[in-house]
């Protein structure tokens, strides 16, 4: 996509009397009754740049870090950088002349106001006017304070925002007869209070969907972006809409009610050095005084999308838009609301409980409260951030999100001094329930996910933690459930069996669960699991196979879709038995640390075939890892080295290289004996800090591109994928299952040795006119069923309506009081009495 040239910049100026009208605004609020908070959440509405349908743009910064003393010794000035050639925003490479314009905006108390002309907007055609504050620091440093709450950040958080024309994509978006349909009076309403801090007024909740799909935008496509989501939903509309087949593959992202995608948030960049400047805005020259040379690099960061410094968060992450337009994101969405066969929700995952050390550089110091074990501690009990957050997020949903799904709600504590104790802010995860989303006038407040697990990280918190609080405090929201949660290692033998206590909460009091068994946490969690720990071999020959199987398990998901409460939860690549794994290029100073951490990934995810491809690990093998055990044996004594040497490189670097040579038989590491081929040993040898850091930057990057679901479109098992497709279609004709069970169903549990198998019988809760039974084979020997007898109910009456795949029998089920069933099988039963009978007539 190029933009329209632009063959002459109008006059930039700050309008005099518009200014002073945004002042007088701010003055009045300032000045009002209302709380310190209420007059933040009144004012950072208004922050960032708002370009208007008169052509003039409005401009807000909050700068505590700039007082009244500081503004007398420093030039403040906001930077206007607007494009003079045209660019080209598929080009990972241009050079682009920019005209220079420099204004003195107007300080009231901590913020920054203005009302500039002669700006240009972006549009999904062309790009605006780029903007930042400058300043020069006490050491004569050129500074910037960027916009925190911007709508489009196409070169990244180290770049500045650029100024674009939100209310002409808003007004042009192809899905308002959606929202006009969804934000109808007919829908549940909850009463609250919108950003604008308007009246109390009753406001429609997004309902809640029937089941969700995860993915990750960067690797859940070949293109790796929200265009290619688009394109293949796009695809698949009209494939269902002309009856037309789906490939195996496609038929992994049909089914759904909702898709979640991974944090859409700009994440942190890669710091060859810990510096502010930017790597995809590059200042090449100055020809004169107000004309810049500018390299542009099109953003490219690899991470899966936790690792945010804050900044930019109302944005989408550059690198996740193939043409760097925020159109990109609406397009998505209205794919999915516009889907043939039915609208499609969309979920954001949302990271606020946590910002990377990298927010330093980026944001002031009153937004954080110091470091923890993820970088730093927000400050969200600070009124301004508080309301600034809240607008951050208001921002994001009206690209048109349905839900949210918050991230680490434990991760959101202060200490209250009126306690004297550390507390949970509840007040604030609510209150990101409660933001309303607005677009083209029709109010919606979201379907709302809370991923919390306190006392979570204190000793014993697996089984202490309850999973309920916030559905506790809001009966309408949903809580990831104790089984979905990232301890979850079905790759072990006897884990169900452990977990029965759990497995029975789902049961009883899990209706406001997620449920499932894999997502990007859970099958990340698999990667380490100690290769001397009991691992079930009934599910694989070896262990890709048995993680596969593990979070991709017939009877697991015969249980979860097919009999329990709760909303179930799959992720595309353990769906597509594709690689995953915590990856990030974006890090040099824990890159070799995380690589130590995550190098059993090679173990539990990557077979010889797929490492051998000539199309992956391409880079690795340039360095001499041209084999598996290779990179396996050297990953495994970088994991040892790493903890000895407390994750000294320099050291861990020496130890590797006094492992070659003469004295190598006495090298303690032994997996470092077997790397002695000439090109392992040339790496090794010339190994130091460096090197590290450089193999660290490829693991991470070869492996990004392994978990891309494009490589394996060819590979996803037919049987499996129409088997889960199945499934998923039994859940959407029964809403009943969602809820928790009543008096007159049965759910047990056969053990035997290490046998566990689930049973059970359920029936509609509402009318009683349909049952269900259950057996799920779930970890030990085969064992044959006498399902009849367990539940006391005479199953001639009953149909197989779903088995699971290879459990076919040539039989057919004759005899359905007694079969056999081996680890991983199971079967759904369904019984439809005569009118007037219940169930529970029927078992008597």
């Amino acid at each position: 996509m190029v933009n329209v040239a632009t063959p002459s910049i109008p006059s930039i100026q700050l309008e005099d009397d518009a200014t002073q009208e945004l002042l007088d605004w701010a003055t009045e609020i300032e000045h009002s009754q209302n709380t310190y908070f209420e007059k933040s959440q009144a004012l950072v509405v208004k922050l960032g740049a708002h370009y208007r349908q008169d052509g003039l743009t409005e401009f807000g910064f909050w700068t505590p870090e700039l007082t009244a003393q500081v503004m007398r010794r420093k030039e403040i000035y906001l930077e206007i950088l607007t494009p003079m050639d045209e660019i080209d925003f598929q080009n990972p490479r241009q050079m682009v002349r920019f005209r220079r314009t420099r204004l003195n905006l107007k300080q009231q108390g901590e913020f920054l106001w203005g009302v500039v002309s002669g700006l240009q907007a972006g549009t999904r055609e062309q790009a605006g006017s780029f903007y930042w504050l400058r300043f020069v620091d006490q050491q004569g440093i050129l500074e910037a304070i960027r916009d925190v709450v911007p709508y489009s950040l196409p070169y990244g958080v180290f770049g500045p925002a650029e100024v674009y024309d939100i209310d002409r994509l808003q007004a042009n978006r192809p899905d308002l007869d959606y929202f006009a349909r969804t934000s109808a009076s007919q829908l549940p309403e909850f009463f609250t209070q919108d950003a604008h801090h308007q009246d109390i007024k009753a406001i429609p909740r997004v309902h809640a969907p029937r089941n969700i799909l995860q993915l990750h935008v960067g690797t859940a496509t070949a293109e790796g972006t929200l265009e290619g989501l688009t394109h293949l939903y796009q695809r698949l509309s009209a494939k269902l809409a002309n009856g037309d087949a789906l490939t195996p593959m496609e038929q992994n992202y049909v089914g759904y009610d909702a898709v979640q995608l991974l944090p859409l948030e700009p994440t942190i960049e890669f710091r060859s050095e810990y510096s502010p400047e930017s790597e995809f805005f590059v200042f090449l020259s100055e020809d004169e005084e107000d004309e810049l040379k500018i390299e542009l690099r099109k953003p490219n960061t690899q991470d899966w999308g936790y690792d945010v410094p804050i900044l930019g968060s109302s944005a989408t992450n550059p690198a996740q838009l193939g043409s760097l337009r925020p159109d990109e994101m609406v397009d998505f969405v209205a794919t999915l609301h516009n889907f043939s066969t039915g609208p499609m929700q969309v979920i954001y995952d949302l990271v606020y409980g946590h910002a990377d050390n990298q927010s330093e550089l980026l944001i002031n110091r009153e937004y954080l409260k110091g470091p923890n074990m993820y970088g730093q501690d927000l400050n969200h009990q600070l009124p301004t951030v508080r309301a600034i957050f809240l607008e951050m997020q208001r921002r994001k949903l009206n690209t048109g999100a349905d839900g949210i799904r918050v991230d680490g709600g434990q991760d959101f504590r202060f200490f209250n001094p009126l306690s004297g104790a550390v507390e949970q802010d509840d007040a604030y995860l609510l209150a990101m329930s409660n933001v309303v989303q607005e677009i083209d006038g029709y109010k919606r407040l979201m379907f709302t996910i809370f991923e919390d697990g306190r006392p979570w990280p204190a000793d014993g918190w697996e089984d202490i933690s309850t999973y309920r609080d916030l559905i506790e405090k809001m009966p309408e929201s949903y809580q990831w459930g104790p089984l979905v949660f990232a301890h979850n290692t079905p790759a072990l033998k006897g884990f169900w069996e452990r977990k029965w206590r759990r497995v029975l909460e789902v049961m009883h009091i899990g209706s406001n669960w997620i449920t499932g068994c894999g997502n990007h946490d859970t099958v990340r969690r698999g990667n380490q699991i100690a290769l001397e720990e009991q691992i079930n071999w009934n599910l694989g020959e070896s262990l890709p196979e048995v993680l596969s199987k593990a979070y991709d398990n017939p009877a697991t998901s015969i249980w979860v879709y097919g009999f329990s409460p709760g909303l179930p939860m799959d992720f595309i690549n353990a769906l597509c038995h594709v690689p995953w794994m915590f990856f990030r290029n974006t890090d040099e100073r824990y890159g070799v640390k995380v690589v130590s951490e995550e190098i059993g990934f090679l173990d539990w995810q990557i077979p010889e075939e797929i490492y051998n491809r000539p199309d992956l690990f391409q880079n690795l093998k340039k360095l001499g890892f041209e084999y598996l055990e290779d990179v396996r044996g050297f990953g495994r004594a970088l994991e040892e080295t790493m903890m000895e040497m407390d994750y000294d490189l320099s050291r861990v670097a020496k130890i590797c290289q006094d492992c070659l040579g003469e004295d190598a038989s006495a090298c303690s590491i032994d997996s470092m004996k077997l790397l002695n081929h000439p090109k392992m040993v040339k790496f090794l040898k010339r190994l130091d800090e460096a090197q590290l850091k450089k193999f660290a930057l490829t693991y991470m990057e070869d492996c990004f591109v392994a978990c891309n679901v494009g490589h394996y479109i060819d590979k996803v098992d037919e049987v499996q994928a129409q088997f889960n497709r199945q499934l998923r279609a039994f859940r959407h004709e029964r809403p009943w299952l969602a809820q928790n069970l009543i008096g007159t169903d049965r759910f047990d549990k056969y053990s035997e040795g290490d046998r566990t198998i689930f049973y059970g019988v359920r029936s509609n809760p509402n009318d009683g006119s349909e049952g269900v039974v259950m057996v799920a084979h779930l970890g030990g020997d085969p064992m044959t069923v006498e399902l009849g007898k367990w539940l006391g109910i005479d199953l001639n009456q009953w149909t197989v309506e779903i088995a699971s795949p290879g459990l076919e029998r040539d039989d057919n089920f004759a005899d359905l009081n007694s079969f056999e069933l081996r680890d991983s099988e199971g079967l759904l039963l369904c019984f439809a009495p005569p009118a007037r009978s219940s169930l529970s007539q029927t078992q008597s």
